[in-house]
Protein backbone atom coordinates (compact mmCIF):
# COMPACT_ATOMS: atom_id res chain seq x y z
CA UNK A 1 0.00 0.00 0.00
CA UNK A 2 2.91 2.40 0.65
CA UNK A 3 4.00 2.01 -2.98
CA UNK A 4 0.52 2.95 -4.21
CA UNK A 5 0.35 6.03 -1.94
CA UNK A 6 3.63 7.32 -3.39
CA UNK A 7 2.51 6.58 -6.96
CA UNK A 8 -0.71 8.56 -6.36
CA UNK A 9 1.01 11.49 -4.63
CA UNK A 10 3.87 12.13 -7.09
CA UNK A 11 4.09 12.83 -10.82
CA UNK A 12 6.39 9.86 -11.51
CA UNK A 13 7.01 6.48 -9.93
CA UNK A 14 10.56 7.50 -8.92
CA UNK A 15 9.62 8.28 -5.32
CA UNK A 16 7.69 5.02 -4.95
CA UNK A 17 10.68 3.02 -6.20
CA UNK A 18 13.04 5.00 -3.94
CA UNK A 19 10.85 4.33 -0.89
CA UNK A 20 10.73 0.62 -1.74
CA UNK A 21 14.56 0.52 -1.81
CA UNK A 22 15.04 2.60 1.33
CA UNK A 23 12.55 0.62 3.39
CA UNK A 24 14.73 -2.45 2.82
CA UNK A 25 17.82 -0.82 4.35
CA UNK A 26 19.11 -2.21 7.61
CA UNK A 27 18.24 0.35 10.33
CA UNK A 28 17.77 3.17 11.15
CA UNK A 29 14.72 3.79 9.01
CA UNK A 30 11.45 5.24 10.23
CA UNK A 31 8.53 4.41 7.96
CA UNK A 32 5.08 5.49 9.15
CA UNK A 33 1.67 5.24 7.52
CA UNK A 34 -1.61 7.05 8.03
CA UNK A 35 -4.82 5.07 7.67
CA UNK A 36 -8.44 6.07 7.24
CA UNK A 37 -11.00 3.32 7.64
CA UNK A 38 -8.28 0.69 7.26
CA UNK A 39 -6.91 2.18 4.03
CA UNK A 40 -3.38 3.60 3.85
CA UNK A 41 -3.67 7.23 2.69
CA UNK A 42 -0.30 8.63 3.73
CA UNK A 43 3.31 7.68 4.28
CA UNK A 44 6.47 9.32 5.59
CA UNK A 45 10.04 8.08 5.58
CA UNK A 46 13.10 9.11 7.58
CA UNK A 47 16.57 7.72 6.84
CA UNK A 48 20.01 8.44 8.26
CA UNK A 49 22.00 11.18 6.55
CA UNK A 50 25.71 11.89 6.89
CA UNK A 51 27.43 15.19 7.54
CA UNK A 52 30.83 15.43 5.83
CA UNK A 53 32.34 17.19 8.83
CA UNK A 54 30.99 14.76 11.43
CA UNK A 55 29.93 11.27 10.24
CA UNK A 56 28.84 10.44 13.80
CA UNK A 57 26.26 13.26 13.94
CA UNK A 58 22.82 11.84 14.72
CA UNK A 59 20.82 13.32 11.82
CA UNK A 60 17.87 11.90 9.94
CA UNK A 61 16.55 13.02 6.55
CA UNK A 62 12.82 13.35 6.01
CA UNK A 63 12.04 12.17 2.49
CA UNK A 64 9.64 11.57 1.02
CA UNK A 65 6.30 12.34 2.59
CA UNK A 66 3.18 11.50 0.60
CA UNK A 67 -0.58 11.76 1.04
CA UNK A 68 -3.00 10.58 -1.63
CA UNK A 69 -4.44 13.60 -3.47
CA UNK A 70 -8.03 13.13 -2.30
CA UNK A 71 -6.92 13.42 1.34
CA UNK A 72 -4.40 16.23 1.09
CA UNK A 73 -4.99 19.37 3.16
CA UNK A 74 -6.71 17.35 5.90
CA UNK A 75 -3.82 17.40 8.39
CA UNK A 76 -2.59 13.89 7.56
CA UNK A 77 0.84 15.07 6.39
CA UNK A 78 1.25 17.25 9.48
CA UNK A 79 0.38 14.33 11.75
CA UNK A 80 2.92 12.14 9.95
CA UNK A 81 5.66 14.78 10.28
CA UNK A 82 5.00 15.27 14.00
CA UNK A 83 4.90 11.53 14.71
CA UNK A 84 8.07 10.97 12.69
CA UNK A 85 9.95 13.74 14.49
CA UNK A 86 8.94 12.21 17.83
CA UNK A 87 10.18 8.80 16.68
CA UNK A 88 13.49 10.30 15.51
CA UNK A 89 14.04 11.84 18.93
CA UNK A 90 13.03 8.61 20.69
CA UNK A 91 15.67 6.73 18.65
CA UNK A 92 18.35 9.18 19.77
CA UNK A 93 18.55 11.36 16.68
CA UNK A 94 19.26 15.00 17.40
CA UNK A 95 18.36 16.74 14.14
CA UNK A 96 16.38 16.28 10.92
CA UNK A 97 16.90 17.76 7.49
CA UNK A 98 14.41 18.05 4.67
CA UNK A 99 14.43 19.15 1.06
CA UNK A 100 10.90 20.39 0.64
CA UNK A 101 8.40 23.18 0.32
CA UNK A 102 9.71 26.26 2.17
CA UNK A 103 6.17 27.37 2.99
CA UNK A 104 5.24 24.01 4.58
CA UNK A 105 8.05 22.75 6.81
CA UNK A 106 8.77 25.89 8.88
CA UNK A 107 5.49 25.27 10.76
CA UNK A 108 7.30 22.35 12.44
CA UNK A 109 10.32 24.48 13.35
CA UNK A 110 12.49 23.81 10.31
CA UNK A 111 14.83 26.65 9.37
CA UNK A 112 16.78 27.25 6.19
CA UNK A 113 19.83 25.01 6.60
CA UNK A 114 22.23 27.88 5.90
CA UNK A 115 21.21 29.15 9.35
CA UNK A 116 23.26 26.21 10.66
CA UNK A 117 26.00 26.34 8.02
CA UNK A 118 24.66 23.18 6.36
CA UNK A 119 24.39 22.69 2.61
CA UNK A 120 22.69 20.11 0.42
CA UNK A 121 24.69 17.84 -1.82
CA UNK A 122 22.18 18.71 -4.55
CA UNK A 123 21.94 21.94 -6.52
CA UNK A 124 18.73 23.21 -4.93
CA UNK A 125 17.54 26.61 -3.71
CA UNK A 126 18.84 27.13 -0.18
CA UNK A 127 15.36 28.13 0.98
CA UNK A 128 14.12 24.59 0.19
CA UNK A 129 16.84 22.77 2.15
CA UNK A 130 15.95 23.00 5.84
CA UNK A 131 17.07 21.65 9.18
CA UNK A 132 15.50 21.20 12.60
CA UNK A 133 17.35 20.63 15.85
CA UNK A 134 15.42 18.09 17.91
CA UNK A 135 17.98 18.66 20.65
CA UNK A 136 18.90 22.34 21.08
CA UNK A 137 22.47 22.97 19.92
CA UNK A 138 22.74 19.65 18.09
CA UNK A 139 23.92 21.30 14.88
CA UNK A 140 26.40 23.75 16.44
CA UNK A 141 29.39 21.61 15.45
CA UNK A 142 27.91 20.39 12.15
CA UNK A 143 28.64 22.34 9.00
CA UNK A 144 29.23 21.76 5.33
CA UNK A 145 27.51 19.23 3.12
CA UNK A 146 24.95 16.72 4.35
CA UNK A 147 24.49 13.61 2.21
CA UNK A 148 21.48 11.36 1.77
CA UNK A 149 21.76 7.62 1.18
CA UNK A 150 23.21 6.82 -2.25
CA UNK A 151 19.80 5.46 -3.38
CA UNK A 152 18.58 9.07 -3.61
CA UNK A 153 20.99 9.61 -6.48
CA UNK A 154 19.23 6.89 -8.46
CA UNK A 155 15.81 8.55 -8.25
Amino acid sequence: MVHEVNIAAFDTDGEAELVDMLRELPGPVISLVAELDGVVVGHILFTRVLADCDPEARIMGLAPMAVVPEHQREGIGSALVRAGLEDCLALGFEAVIVLGHPEYYPRFGFLESTHFGIESEYDVPSVAFMALELVPGALVSVSGIVRYHEAFGNE
